[in-house]
């Protein structure tokens, strides 16, 4: 099956276009750009030729894909812009490029980024995630999946934000959001574990965190962002209290690894 090209649409004939793919009206895809099998392409959307492109994503109107960097540190190369399978982009979104030569900002699969949505270069993002409207991502963030995020969220250069998270709209997040919490606010920072909904929304993204695991998360949660430990010995004593739970390791591992730090918190008033 060959793509479907509309009249009014440029691509370049040095573009890889897999078979049932469909550009709309007015799209412009750039020399160097790759589009994987049966992904449909809305009209006015801009395909640079730093973009590598799935399979079965949607894209839709207005997006700009692989465009190049603004960071100043960017002095052109093969910096290029990788998405995966699934992917559901919608209205305006831009995702950049990357800012170093053999590098790439880089999408999973099963992706929902939903009108505005910014992913700026070198940004790392897992699968299943969804973004709200006007969230904007600084340079190297990095999100792991699944996680759902909020409209109008923006995050500082190098945050990370742990799977399993919920990040509420309007917030500002400027240190590491830690798996499986609901951080928000501005600063954000980790109120609770994200556990409202779960067991009932099917695509909750602690859905599949089972009950045990729920038990060995409090009590870390509590040591680490409700005591009055420092945060090392926290750390510690949660560790000795998580046993085998992987999900409270990776809990406990991530904060071990933030650079950033986590906000333990509410931010003083």
């Amino acid at each position: 099956m060959s793509s479907q090209i509309h009249p009014t649409a440029i691509v370049s004939p040095d573009a890889k276009l897999a078979d049932g793919v469909e550009i709309g009206a007015y799209s412009i895809v750039d020399a160097g750009a790759s589009i994987g099998k049966n992904t449909w392409i809305d009209s006015h959307v801009r395909i640079h030729g730093a973009a590598t492109i799935g399979s079965e994503c949607r894209i839709h109107q207005g997006a700009a894909i692989g465009h190049s960097s603004v960071d100043l540190k960017f002095k052109g190369g093969d910096c290029r812009a990788v998405i995966g399978d699934h992917n559901i982009i919608r209205e305006y979104v831009t995702i950049s490029a990357s800012s170093f030569d053999g590098k790439a900002t880089m999408i999973g699969n099963g992706n929902l980024l939903m009108h505005w949505t910014n992913i700026a270069h070198d940004c790392v993002i897992g699968d299943g995630i969804i973004m709200a409207n006007f969230v904007s991502l600084g340079g190297h963030v990095e999100i792991e999946g699944p996680c759902r995020i909020g409209a109008l969220a923006g995050f500082h250069q190098f945050v990370r934000v742990g799977r399993g998270s919920m990040i509420g709209g309007y917030s500002k997040v400027t240190q590491d959001a830690p798996p499986y919490s609901l951080t928000e606010g501005n600063p954000a920072w980790a109120r609770s574990l994200n556990l409202i909904g779960r067991g009932v929304v099917k695509s909750h993204p602690m859905a599949d965190v089972p009950e045990e695991s729920i038990s060995a998360l409090k009590r870390a949660f509590r040591l680490i962002f409700r005591s009055d430990l420092k945060l090392a010995d926290a750390l510690d004593q949660a560790e000795e209290t998580a046993g085998e739970d992987p999900h409270a390791a990776h809990l406990i591992q991530f904060v071990r690894s933030s650079k950033r730090g986590v906000r333990r918190r509410a931010p003083a008033e």
